[in-house]
């Protein structure tokens, strides 16, 4: 098996405050993408950077404090690249991608347009940019693996409040035609959605910190497993877990019957 865990850490630092570390180890994954890192490698121990048997590998956001993904992984990577390419959003620490005969692992992090509309319209920029990489990925030959914070919420049953967000950025009918192009039209695979078509508040990884969100479950599925339908297709269980808190989004895994 292998195990492909997916997880918005909201600063790796506050995290590993919170015990990330220890139920990192404990897991024995093959692969943990992290987002929004919020640190750059001269900022982190050498625990953090390459914890109990496995490497880390970080893009890491010019702005201090900003962004940034990273992945732990035992496994030795043929090749390890940083950014895909755009120079506005490579800046800020999005893509991180370790490469395999046969398999690509990415970890991702898309852009937040809530805080402004400007910030929007960089969501939309991103989104313009990356679909053409993911096409190309795809017609690579390479089996693919993405996992990240998508900042979209696909379908009603991937958040609570459905009705009072179908006019914020998250929920937007352009960013749910994008996802819906890429599963449809360009051929990914959501993979938690593959396992577990039905689920409705068990599949929600993120709560505000508003409101009693996270006490309440008012919560949104965001952070995903997208890939290539050949390695899709050996995915047999999910979970999200949310016995300990590390962060305001909760862990994603995905066991795929899989070899390296």
């Amino acid at each position: 098996m292998l195990r492909i865990i997916s997880a918005n850490l909201n600063g790796i630092r506050s995290a590993v405050k919170k015990g990330f570390l220890p139920w990192a180890i404990k897991q024995k994954a093959d692969f943990i993408c992290m987002q929004e890192l919020k640190a750059q490698r001269d900022d982190l121990e050498d625990a953090i950077l390459n914890p109990d048997g496995m490497h880390g590998y970080f893009h890491h956001a010019e702005k201090k404090g900003y962004s940034g993904c990273g992945i732990y992984t035992p496994h030795k990577p043929d090749e390890v690249l940083y950014g895909y390419g755009n120079p506005e959003f490579d800046a800020e620490g999005r893509y991180v991608e370790a490469r395999f005969k046969g398999l690509s692992v990415i970890s991702f992090y898309m852009p937040s347009g809530s805080s402004s509309p400007e910030r929007q319209e960089a969501k939309y920029r991103y989104l313009d940019s990356f679909l053409p990489h993911l096409i190309k990925l795809k017609k690579s030959g390479q089996e693919i693996m993405l996992c990240g914070d998508v900042n979209i919420a696909h379908h009603e049953i991937d958040l609570k409040n459905w009705k009072g967000n179908l006019k914020n950025s998250g929920f937007l009918p352009e960013e749910r035609a994008w996802l819906t192009n890429l599963f449809d039209q360009v051929g990914y695979v959501d993979v938690y959605r593959k396992l577990e078509p039905e689920a409705g508040e068990s599949c929600y990884t993120w709560w505000s910190n508003r409101g009693q969100a996270y006490a309440k479950n008012v919560g949104w599925r965001i952070d995903y497993h997208i890939s290539t339908p050949g390695i899709a297709a050996t995915a047999k269980k999910t979970a999200v877990y949310k016995d300990e808190r590390f962060s305001d989004h909760a862990p994603l895994t995905v066991d795929y019957d899989w070899k390296l």
